[in-house]
């Protein structure tokens, strides 16, 4: 039997008997029934948020609409929608690599795995991936906020399982896997999603009380930074409103959703945000007070990304349970793909419960814990804080200018007065193969010379950023140095930023 801490329910602020021992015993079994509880819960929850995934941007999903768990649900995506399990596939690039190359596996070769890896990215993931490919940015520079204006986003949050299940009970471990990892993709609350979410599953091994789990972890968190105070505050909402998770939404809403740095997100209903989407995490762990579906139903219902915000709420709280404890309602589609195999890759979910466990069982002898036959004894670890960095210091969107239908052919001079800008924009290629050259002017000055693939693959996200200008009015030029018959380069509108907010919102 596992020796765990144990407490009352969410949102009561009121914990009994949880101080996790300094040493945890349980069964081989026990530790492998929760690493596949964390692996299953993920599955689910992610399929469970699927069809409603940013369909649902600064409103919540009400009651009213059903989210439908009909039989064969997840075997149906697997096998006409098996990109909705990107942040699984993900993760599982990373558990690949440890579990070929150990665990003192070099950061540049999970850089490579997973920029060259077949899949689509977005957002972060795909930032990162044009640095280390196209400009030769490798981490912890790929994921810097100089070098990506999605520093920020949510990528690194919804890949950080793995980081907590090689990790049980012991969170400080799984901080120093996600600075590792996360800072090919992410900085600042960037990254501080993934370590929160990683020190919520290495918790969860070692209690079962989940206002404890939600707590506790958030100590990995410096409390000068933004992060920390969103779910500190979320977890203050949840205790004045124990009854009535809408109204922390509404909170969230009115205090912290407006997406400063995603060029896409910017004056936009658009949040992909690190910080806000970990709030709705948290909110379906704390109301949802152990139950597994009031967990992922609520986490799903906050909207925005409501597939990987479940996932992560669904796989805390199935390591949590354990496996063999999660309703039969979710387990019987579950079971039916358990050896088939997750898109770009050739790992199921029953090769995955492997890999994690024989990772974990390393972990766990490296840092001092003991395996003696069929029982485990952990040395458990406080959570300790992270470094404080912040991404974006001291810039603040001031305006959106459209540009409509115009491309980078059309609009000539760019001139805006502030401290930074970044702009929209992708190629529109038939001829997929097509990669543009374009140099960037600023001020009259070549700053940046850069390519813009057509590939989705490859594609730079954002046509040109720069920030921590000198204050005052400057000038923008683009140079498009090969340009062909039926490629355009779209450019929607652009970003300007200064050293303090704007007096009014553009919309």
């Amino acid at each position: 039997m596992a020796v765990l801490a144990s407490g009352l329910t969410a949102c009561t602020g009121r914990h009994s008997n949880t101080d996790v021992p300094a040493e945890v015993t349980m069964s081989k079994e026990v530790l492998l029934d929760k690493i596949k509880g964390g692996w299953a819960g993920q599955t689910i929850g992610c399929t469970y948020g699927g069809p409603t995934e940013f369909n649902y941007r600064g409103i919540m999903i009400a009651d009213s609409i059903p989210i439908n768990w009909p039989d064969h649900y997840i075997k149906h995506y697997y096998e006409n929608n098996p990109w909705l399990y990107d942040d699984i596939y993900m993760d599982l690039t990373f558990v690949d690599i440890f579990d070929r190359l150990g665990l003192d596996a070099p950061v540049d070769s999970f850089a490579l795995a997973f920029a060259n890896a077949e899949y689509s990215l977005w957002h972060g993931n795909q930032a990162a991936r044009y640095n280390i490919l196209y400009k030769g940015i490798m981490p912890p520079e790929s994921g810097h906020w100089r070098n990506s204006p999605h520093a920020d986003d949510i990528d690194f949050q919804i890949e950080a399982d793995f980081a907590g299940l090689m990790s049980p009970g012991m969170p400080q471990t799984a901080s120093e896997i996600s600075d590792k990892i996360g800072h090919i993709l992410a900085y600042g609350d960037g990254w501080y999603g993934g370590v929160y979410v990683a020190n919520m599953y290495a918790l969860a091994f070692v209690s079962d009380d989940i206002n404890y789990i939600v707590t506790e972890a958030l100590k990995s968190i410096p409390e000068q930074s933004l992060y920390n105070k969103v779910i500190s505050d979320v977890i203050s909402w949840c205790r004045q409103y124990p009854d009535d998770w809408k109204q922390t939404w509404s909170e969230v809403e009115k205090h912290y959703d407006n997406d400063k740095w995603c060029p896409e997100g910017v004056y936009a209903p658009l949040n992909i945000d690190a910080t806000v989407n970990s709030a709705y995490i948290v909110i379906g762990l704390l109301y949802g007070q152990g139950d597994f579906f009031k967990t992922i139903d609520i986490s799903t219902r906050c909207g925005q990304d409501s597939d990987c915000n479940p996932a992560s709420a669904a796989g805390i709280l199935g390591t949590m349970m354990g496996y063999s404890n999660i309703p039969e309602h979710w387990m019987k589609n579950l079971r039916e793909v358990e050896d088939m195999n997750f898109a770009y890759t050739d790992i199921s979910l029953n090769k995955t419960y492997s890999m994690s466990m024989d990772q974990a069982l390393q972990l766990i002898e490296r840092n001092g814990g003991k395996i003696g036959g069929n029982e485990v004894s952990i040395k458990t670890q406080n959570v300790e804080p992270v470094r404080f960095e912040q991404s974006f210091p001291g810039l603040y969107p001031v305006e959106q200018v459209v540009h409509n239908d115009n491309t980078i052919s059309d609009i000539g001079t760019i001139e805006f007065e502030g401290t930074g800008i970044a702009v929209n924009g992708e190629v529109r290629s038939a001829d997929q193969s097509y990669v543009a050259e374009i140099e960037a002017y600023l001020d009259g000055k070549l700053v940046e010379s850069f390519k813009m693939p057509a590939a989705f693959h490859d594609r730079r996200l954002d046509i040109f950023w720069t920030y921590e200008l000198p204050k005052g009015k400057h000038t923008l030029e683009f140079k498009w140095l090969n340009p062909a018959d039926g490629v355009s380069i779209s450019c929607p509108n652009h970003i300007i930023y200064s050293d303090q907010p704007a007096t009014r919102q553009h919309q």
